[in-house]
């Protein structure tokens, strides 16, 4: 599932101090793969280089 700008995910990646919180897609950026990379802007900061397999779409009851 690709997503846009503005959208509500939330990250899984156990390696970031973000894992298993959710944030605000600021960026989208595409490789030259053709693979989509995500900036998530979190309360506490960002984190920038996201792939997609490590979002997950928000429910609105979570955000």
């Amino acid at each position: 599932m690709a997503f846009e700008k503005g959208d509500d995910v939330i990250l899984h990646d156990k390696h970031s101090e973000y894992d298993g919180e959710v944030g605000e897609v600021s960026q989208v950026s595409e490789t030259m793969f053709g693979d989509n990379t995500y900036i998530v802007q979190f309360e506490e900061g960002q984190e920038a280089g996201i792939a997609e397999e490590s979002l997950e779409a928000a429910d609105e009851d979570e955000e």
